[in-house]
């Protein structure tokens, strides 16, 4: 997982919310050492675990990686903000300029085999999900949907999701999130 002050913006959002170690710890079922190693930079947290310690400190995840809300409308495509999780074969790219807009767009690319998370997982808002190249399984709630390339799927994200690729190709997808809560 990249992302170079992580740990203390953390620290900082925790620290905000007023909760101590022990506390966001109990939230996320996780040891206060071990959070106190992530908010260190010790230790990287697999993405369920950053998942579940955005939802308790009430951000989206990238969150973690912005170091100013920027201003400027374009994002350049080698200065956006990447999260990879190498043991989903992952990687999350943020497409829109911050998360203090009505809106966040990221960019999602899966390893053949590849899964978003291990459970379906839920968030507030509505979301749209583009396929731009590969072959995509979707669960939403009990609901199975398969994307190939220009497939498009419109959701409630509050309703438990998870995407795998079923293909034998990256799969690469873009996902628009109303309001920033991913």
């Amino acid at each position: 997982m990249s992302g170079g002050n992580m740990g203390s913006r953390i620290r900082q959002k925790r620290k905000e919310r007023g909760l101590s170690l022990k506390s966001l710890a109990k939230a996320v079922d996780k040891t206060p050492s071990f959070l106190s190693q992530v908010e260190r930079d010790l230790a990287e947290p697999s993405i369920t675990s950053l998942r579940d310690i955005a939802r308790a400190l009430e951000v989206p995840i990238f969150y973690f990686l912005l170091d100013s809300q920027g201003h400027n409308p374009v994002v350049r495509k080698d200065q956006r903000k990447i999260i990879s999780f190498p043991g989903y074969q992952l990687t999350f790219e943020l497409l829109s300029p911050s998360l203090n807009r009505e809106m966040e767009i990221i960019q999602g690319r899966l390893e053949p085999g590849g899964i978003t998370c291990e459970e379906p997982l839920s968030h507030s808002g509505e979301e749209a999900t583009l396929v731009l190249a590969g072959q995509m399984e979707i669960q939403v709630g009990s609901e199975r949907y398969v994307l190939s390339e220009g497939d498009c799927i419109y959701y409630y994200a509050s309703i438990p999701h998870k995407i795998s690729n079923i293909g034998r190709e990256e799969l690469i997808f873009v996902s628009a999130i109303a309001p920033p809560s991913f």
